[in-house]
């Protein structure tokens, strides 16, 4: 679970791209991720996984890059205990500065909207899969940083918008738990 509202941005990006200089004006801290991807809004709550597997570990499998379905189950399972259905899909490729709105990765739908999203990075012989599940979206904050028509944010979802309730802390430690299960059965 996330404490502080930032914007991360994927190595690729150079320091100069206009949402990073927007955010900066507005008093948003910046974090640089050492994996790829674009940006990504971050805020008080948000829940973020991270698996991280040996190469050679059977559940990364061959076809690990398009494996976020397996590798997300337990994101998926989560979901579905608090009544929300959602399913990885490829992402929608709309926006390219906005990660959840981008062509990389897998994202998560529900009904049509993208609730979350995922990301992979293969280093030294180890896959990291790793992902975020907004707790609330900042629809103005996130049209003013990134640009985003409304029709854009409006294609955005949360979890507090999908009726999930419960303090962030403890939907972290579930969400947390139904990853460990769905990849210590694999």
């Amino acid at each position: 679970m996330l404490i502080d509202r930032a914007v991360s941005y994927g190595v690729g990006v150079p320091n100069e791209t206009p949402y990073l200089i927007r955010a900066a004006k507005a008093g948003i801290p910046t974090v640089r991720r050492t994996t790829g991807g674009t940006g990504l809004l971050h805020a008080p709550g948000d829940l973020a996984w991270s698996v991280v597997l040996p190469r050679a570990d059977p559940r990364v499998g061959s076809d690990f890059v398009r494996a976020y379905p397996r590798l997300g189950e337990g994101v998926v399972r989560f979901l579905a205990e608090r009544g929300v259905v959602g399913q990885w899909v490829d992402p929608p490729g709309t926006d390219p500065e906005y990660c959840l709105l981008s062509a990389r990765g897998s994202v998560l739908k529900h009904a049509g909207k993208v609730l979350g999203g995922a990301a992979q990075h293969l280093a030294g012989g180890t896959l990291l899969h790793h992902g975020i599940l907004p707790l609330e979206i900042d629809r103005p904050l996130l049209r003013k940083l990134f640009g985003l028509s409304a029709s854009a944010v409006g294609r955005l979802t949360s979890l507090r918008e999908l009726g999930v309730e419960g303090a962030p802390e403890q939907l972290a430690w579930k969400l947390a738990a139904r990853l460990s299960d769905t990849l210590s059965h694999r």
